[in-house]
């Protein structure tokens, strides 16, 4: 099995985070392609997908997969059903080559509610393949495995899942499900693999740090999770966002630090961390 890195990258944001920088799009794309990621997943969480407008996501959804000459996947998951599935079906339409939805945050939803939202939006985008995306810290509840289960017997286009849940006992239930997952806290790909299951991961550091993940990913180094557990802390949670955006910017990529507001750029304590840290990636 031939195992796949996609960047979750960011957004591309310029004007203090207010417009959408198409424009950097194509380079950051080039960026990860050139550096060990097989492919992007857009509009995610490290996208700032749920801080963008619709029209702004399906505008970033078609200059991505312009740029993508791998694996797009496009994330379309938002505080409706209708919205969700309207994103699913522009996926659809314009090429991608997966839909991905996380539970919608905020409201917690039981389990018929979830089933119902994710076979509406299944249904969108079909056959577009389509992934289920698990990560409680951000939609503030559990994906549970009967949802998954139940979406799956209605909807012949479930694919997979992304689980970005970063504990192991919490991420084996999801691969002990006999789909493809890929795994978004990079410190746990060496014990995701070894358990089987895991197509690759759907990497938040591989925004900026591509190399690092596919070292990790496909087994060139020995101490993995210990280098990716030190690369996250030292970008820190509230800004690993915008931390990210600037060591693009220090990598030569033309992505600007702006990020959509409540979100807001890192201070000057944080950059000088950041620029030890591309300093220490080897250049090539």
């Amino acid at each position: 099995m031939t195992l796949k890195l996609l960047a979750a990258s960011v957004t591309p944001l310029r004007d203090d985070g207010r417009k959408l920088d198409e424009d950097a799009i194509a380079p950051l794309v080039a960026f990860l392609e050139r550096h060990g990621a097989d492919g992007v997943f857009s509009c995610g969480t490290t996208g700032e997908g749920v801080l963008l407008g619709e029209a702004e996501r399906r505008l970033a959804a078609e200059a991505f997969r312009e740029a993508v000459a791998g694996t797009l996947i496009v994330h379309c998951g938002a505080q409706t059903t209708a919205e969700s599935a309207a994103l699913a079906n522009h996926a659809a339409s314009i090429g991608a080559d997966g839909a991905a939805v996380i539970p919608p945050p905020y409201y917690p939803m039981d389990e018929d509610g979830l089933v119902e939202h994710f076979t509406a939006v299944a249904h969108a985008c079909s056959p577009l393949p389509f992934y289920l995306y698990a990560f409680a810290a951000r939609s503030g509840y559990k994906l549970t495995i009967p949802v998954v289960q139940r979406v799956r017997e209605r909807c012949d286009n479930v694919a997979g899942l992304k689980v970005s849940e970063s504990d192991m006992d919490d991420l084996r239930p999801y691969l002990e499900l006999g789909v493809s997952v890929f795994v978004g806290s990079e410190p746990l790909i060496p014990q995701a693999l070894e358990a089987g299951g895991a197509v690759g991961s759907v990497s938040g550091l591989a925004a900026a740090f591509p190399e690092t993940v596919a070292d990790v990913l496909h087994g060139r180094v020995d101490d993995g999770p210990a280098r990716l557990t030190a690369l996250r802390g030292a970008l820190g949670v509230v800004s690993f966002i915008p931390a990210l955006k600037v060591a693009l910017g220090l990598r030569g990529v033309p992505v600007r630090p702006d990020v959509r507001a409540p979100l807001r750029p890192i201070d000057a304590t944080r950059r000088a961390a950041v620029e030890q840290l591309v300093a220490a990636v080897p250049t090539g």
